[in-house]
């Protein structure tokens, strides 16, 4: 058995876990081994992420203040939080993504925003282009129209140059 202490100490760490995440998704962990729990955990490590099991009556209580309020639905069974701290959509990615390689276990849902997502709204989330994406979309998009008149610009440049020497070896003639 726990005493309170360790406890209320697990409390807060779930607390400052959950205040500093932007995602939180809920899955269940039954299945996999601590090997591939550990593989998922450095997965979303490796993308500024994390993976707990956690305690449903501790997550419940620490959750209470912390913008992710409505996860509790979703704890129910075996549970594990999928915390996503810098990219919303790059936790979804990754757990899907691992889910469907090992055909374990499942997405229960999440929170994003403080809005509660269904497993197949997680899903769709991880169907999303991550920011560094749509950044490398954005800018691909802003530098095209430069690109295009670069190239009209030094085409007309061009033809300058040869009709200017065109005419240069006429007058030599």
């Amino acid at each position: 058995m726990a005493t309170k202490a360790y406890k209320q100490e697990k409390i807060q760490e779930i607390r400052e876990t959950a205040s500093k995440a932007k995602v939180a998704i809920v899955s269940d962990y039954r299945g996999l081994t601590v090997f591939e729990i550990t593989d998922l955990r450095r997965r979303l490590q490796a993308e500024k992420g994390d993976y707990t099991v956690i305690k449903n009556t501790l997550a419940k209580i620490a959750f209470k203040g912390t913008g992710l309020e409505g996860i509790e639905e979703f704890l129910k069974g075996p549970s594990a939080i999928a915390f996503g701290f810098e990219d919303q959509v790059s936790p979804a990615k990754v757990l899907t993504k691992f889910i469907k390689e090992k055909k374990k276990t499942e997405i229960r849902g999440g929170i994003l925003d403080g809005r509660a997502l269904s497993s197949d709204q997680v899903r769709d989330l991880s169907n999303l282009p991550s920011k560094e994406e749509l950044y490398a979309k954005m800018l691909g998009s802003i530098s095209s129209p430069a690109s295009g008149i670069v190239y009209a610009v030094n085409g007309v440049m061009q033809k300058l140059v040869i009709a200017m020497e065109e005419v240069r070896k006429q007058k030599e003639k």
